[in-house]
């Protein structure tokens, strides 16, 4: 049985889903317990071109998931993983390479419930460094933040995984039950950052460097009330070309 599956949600991702392995690979052959460990499943999302294939082709298990759901694609894969620790990180990100070391270290931890890596961007400009300034906050406050997410399984069933009534946000809600469960339990949410992700720009590179700042207000409505923007969630998370 493996010691971590690291679950990899994606829909039409054949573009990028290979660099995020790449990154993946690195880290499997620096795992102290050695790579094959280390679980990669990829939760095909409804993909109509070589995802499934690709990930096929590079030893991965793939779990299909056929509705078009984030929060369905992460909870997919982690139904068919085995490890005892579930990681979550997007497709189009790039990992650390002694990820699953600070992740195993971290959930030894006796007082941890869960964590994540945090991200940087692939590259920088202005818009982009106000959009993490005004986000940061909230980060650093609630011990949230992107990249790759982690907990024990156990923790996982607690909190019936993610939310599969949140088309946008499953990420947030996930780790704020997972806080919820930690502090019963005495137990704490951390943020990771000495791995932290390289997360893709292609949102900013395709809508421009300012445009999550104007739309910023709808999409914290989308995220704490799924019913509100509803154009606005297809167009920017679930459309092909996103």
């Amino acid at each position: 049985m493996p010691t971590i599956s690291l679950i990899i949600p994606a829909h039409n991702e054949s573009v990028l889903l290979p660099r995020l392995l790449d990154s993946v690979d690195r880290a499997r052959d620096r795992f102290e317990r050695g790579r094959e460990e280390i679980e990669v499943i990829v939760a095909d999302n409804a993909s109509t071109d070589d995802t499934p294939s690709i990930a096929a082709g590079r030893g991965c298990r793939v779990a299909f998931v056929e509705k078009r759901s984030i929060a369905g694609a992460r909870n997919g894969g982690a139904a068919v993983a085995q490890g005892d620790i579930l990681s979550f990180v997007d497709a189009d990100m790039q990992i650390a390479p002694e990820t699953f070391n600070v992740v195993l270290a971290t959930l030894d931890r006796s007082e941890i419930v869960a964590g994540s890596t945090g991200g940087r961007p692939e590259r920088w400009s202005l818009g982009i460094a106000l959009t993490y300034a005004v986000l940061m906050p909230m980060l650093v406050l609630w011990r949230i933040d992107t990249g790759v997410v982690f907990c024990r399984r156990e923790d996982f069933d607690a909190v019936d995984g993610y939310d599969e009534g949140r088309p946008i946000g499953e990420d947030v809600a996930f780790l704020m039950a997972l806080r919820h469960l930690g502090k019963a339990r005495r137990r704490r949410l951390i943020r990771a950052t000495e791995v932290k992700t390289i997360v893709s720009m292609r949102k900013y590179d395709q809508h421009g460097d300012w445009h999550f700042l104007k739309m910023m207000p709808m999409a914290m409505c989308a995220v704490f009330r799924p019913s509100l923007g509803a154009e606005i969630v297809d167009r920017y998370w679930y459309a092909d070309d996103r």
